[in-house]
């Protein structure tokens, strides 16, 4: 498209080229100032019905640990633009934002700038003043995080903003934890937990990082007259065995199966059963697997189905607790050391290889997980009760069923749909094989467990509730509920649970879960599970997985390599508009993008390119009434054709959750259709002497350039927003264009 010369009919603002910078701040300042972003204000503006249908959406939380990432972006970027397509569809449409508080990161990282700074721990300062430092850093990194979700443009209600640990959630929290503990669903056991020694605290899967590091793993016999040799990669486990398990069907050992053997082991006594086990893998190692029930969650299994001892060997700082001077007190690496040597100075020793194995990690601490019995709070998934619901697909009221049940049943009806698809298949196995969920976390922040205990004439009294019940000497158990178990009720706590609110019969269940893939079992399996128990309905309709975004040459971004991208650097550099459309792009539900600056960079041309065609356009039919329509061209005619099929396609790609494919149409057809043909064939019309050409013309080019403003509002929000209001198209110039209507072919 080539520049013409500036007409001074048209807003002075036109004559620069766009600066994102000074004007996306305002523009989102304006829309808070509205009020619009509350489907109630909508309401009240006449801008949506008060019987309109509702389309709701409730914010993953970010943790306030810090600042939002690339992936954070993709989650705005995808949900902003369901939301504003939504809203300019006439829907009662309802954006709740909120922030998690992250219980171990959010400690762990304040009590690593605690150590730096002053030289203490948290127990140097207390409970009640280290939960003060704290609050204070959750409230600056809220405030930072906030900011940030701002700057992306996200069309959030602020008016219902939500914290996972602020008073309303807490209710909701405590009201939850009683109501599964009287029906049997919560419990406190004596199981083997991941256990962070550096942290001194339990951790969930969700919480582990894998580490692929180097490993020797040794083929050796606990004696020399015992008769099956067996293989692993942590021989100071061994002092803990009570049993050698082989698979049922294996010949080899089919002898041995029931007998026992008593042996010293590196000066350890043990007592060792021969069972069969349909879960040993023959082809693994010898086919043989010494049995550790205090640190292994596959061989605490064992000793549940086979009825074994179990003997701990290892604390909770990793060191060796055996009545062993050679190993007593010892690091697990070090008592290593020692039972290889004793192996090979005894002659039991038969291999030796070396390997890659992946080494549990605690994500905010780096230790090495250490799997340990410990007494702690868990959720029975396979416990019977009572189905408290009507809004389940094949499960009536009152029927007896699990919680595991549940969580299968509403996807495999359909009554929840997973997007791709082929996560359902995921799910659906990640659930098959669900074990009771530790809920309990040995950290001062967070949800305290509200349950309460005193010890009357040698009897332990357990009282369950939000606070102590009458009488003197009730102490509140001192640890903390898992992050997820308030965010497993997020779906329905930010709606006003466990009150029966006007948000939540309007709002629940909300019509689309977006997040990232990565989380499907940590958090949309809980909220699933959270639920279906306490509502007897689905938290949402639609699950909708988005990719990992990852550097130019597809590598994960970190701080380690160097490559990570700060959406904020983006921002300030390019815009929103660009950095949004970046991560929309080539980016198919559940399929992660790679993203290099030079991706972000055109797209910000395609916004000048906008600004350009758009400022030509308004040129151009300065002189023209919108309102009035005039004799169309057949030419003419076949263009606005051509832009309802445009308009066909894009919402049906919307509706469908295909945002890359419409956000590509529309990048195509803007650039290459309407800037780089329809204009220019339309100049020489424009200064034509045929008037009724002129008119056609100018009316075609106006129509064209407002349709195409509107399909493109909820991928670029702010560029669109800004030309809307500097357009003059008759009693509505001033209205929002976030609120105008949705185009129709």
């Amino acid at each position: 498209m080539t520049e013409d010369k500036q007409s001074p009919s048209i807003p002075q603002e036109f004559l620069q080229p766009y600066n994102p910078a000074t004007t996306e701040s305002d523009i989102y300042a304006s829309w808070r100032e509205s009020g619009l972003f509350n489907p109630d204000v909508c309401i009240e503006q006449g801008v949506t019905s008060s019987d309109a249908e509702p389309f709701s959406i409730v914010l993953p939380p970010p943790n306030v640990t810090g600042v939002l990432h690339m992936g954070h972006a993709a989650m705005l970027a995808v949900e902003d633009i369901l939301v504003r397509f939504e809203r300019m569809r006439g829907k009662r449409t309802l954006w709740l934002p909120g922030t998690d508080h992250a219980a171990i990161a959010t400690q762990s990282k304040v009590e690593k700038e605690i150590v730096k700074t002053e030289k203490k721990n948290r127990h140097d300062l207390g409970r009640e003043v280290f939960l003060e430092r704290v609050h204070a850093f959750t409230h600056d990194s809220h405030d930072n995080i906030v900011d940030q979700v701002a700057k992306l443009g996200a069309s959030v209600d602020w008016s219902r903003e939500a914290f996972t640990l602020d008073g309303t959630r807490a209710r909701a929290v405590n009201e939850a934890f009683t109501r599964m503990y009287h029906d049997g669903l919560i419990y406190r056991g004596y199981r083997v937990v991941n256990w962070d020694p550096k942290g001194q605290t339990t951790i969930s899967d969700d919480e582990i990082i894998y580490e692929e590091r180097d490993a020797t793993i040794y083929t050796f016999r606990y004696s020399k007259d015992f008769p099956i040799p067996i293989a692993t990669t942590r021989p100071e486990t061994k002092v803990g065995d009570t049993a050698v398990a082989v698979h049922p069907d294996d010949a080899r050992y089919s002898a041995y199966v029931g007998n026992t053997y008593d042996v010293i082991f590196c000066g350890v006594p043990l007592h060792i059963q021969v069972i069969a086990d349909k879960d040993v893998d023959p082809a693994y190692g010898t086919g043989a697997v010494g049995v550790t029930p205090a640190h292994s969650m596959v061989d605490f299994a064992m000793k549940e189905r086979h009825n074994l001892p179990m003997i701990q060997v290892i604390n909770e700082y990793a060191k060796m607790t055996v009545d062993e001077p050679r190993l007593s007190g010892k690091k697990t690496t070090e008592a290593r050391d020692i039972i290889v040597a004793w192996l090979r100075e005894e002659g039991l020793l038969e291999k030796e290889e070396s390997m890659k194995q992946n080494i549990s990690t605690a994500e905010r601490t780096g230790g090495i997980v250490e799997p340990l019995p410990k007494l702690q709070w868990f959720i029975d998934v396979n416990k019977a009760f009572p189905f408290k619901g009507h809004a389940i697909n094949g499960i009536a009221h009152g029927e007896m069923v699990t919680l595991k049940t549940l969580m299968q049943t509403v996807v495999g009806s359909g009554q929840i749909d997973i997007m791709p698809d082929r996560f359902e298949k995921t799910y659906t196995h990640w659930i098959d094989n669900l074990k009771d969920w530790c809920i309990s976390r040995q950290i001062w922040y967070g949800h305290r467990i509200p349950v309460w205990y005193r010890t009357m004439d040698g009897n332990e009294e357990i009282h369950v509730g939000a606070s102590a019940p009458q009488g003197d000497g009730w102490e509140q158990d001192p640890d903390t509920l898992d992050t997820w178990f308030s965010s497993g009720l997020w779906t329905f706590s930010t709606l006003g649970w466990p009150e029966e609110t006007n948000d939540l019969n309007t709002y629940h269940p909300t019509t689309v879960l977006e997040t990232g893939y990565d989380i499907i079992f940590f958090w949309v399996a809980r909220m699933i599970l959270m639920t279906t128990y306490l509502l007897g309905d689905i938290p949402f309709k639609h699950v909708y997985l988005h990719g990992i975004v990852r550097d130019a040459k597809g590598r994960k971004m970190s701080k380690s390599l160097g490559n990570a991208m700060d959406p904020r650097d983006l921002i300030a550099t390019y815009g929103a508009d660009a950095t949004r459309m970046s991560v929309i792009i080539g980016a198919a539900a559940g399929n992660d993008i790679n993203l290099g600056e030079d991706k972000v960079k055109a797209h910000k041309k395609f916004a000048n390119k906008i600004w350009n065609a758009s400022r030509f356009v308004m040129e151009a039919t300065a002189d023209f009434d919108i309102t009035l329509s005039p004799t169309l061209s057949e030419k003419d005619t076949a263009r606005l054709s051509e832009l309802d099929a445009l308009v066909i396609d894009v919402t049906a790609d919307i509706e469908a959750f295909r945002l890359y494919l419409a956000a590509e149409k529309l990048y195509h057809y803007f650039w290459h259709t309407f800037a780089d043909i329809v204009i220019e064939e339309t100049k020489p019309r424009l200064t034509s002497d045929n008037e009724t050409d002129k008119r056609s013309a100018q009316y075609t080019l106006r129509l064209m350039l407002m349709t195409q403003l509107k399909l493109l509002h909820p991928f670029m929000p702010f560029i669109t927003e800004k030309i809307w209001s500097l357009m003059s198209h008759g009693p509505d110039a001033r209205r929002f264009l976030m609120v105008e209507r949705w185009p129709r072919a």
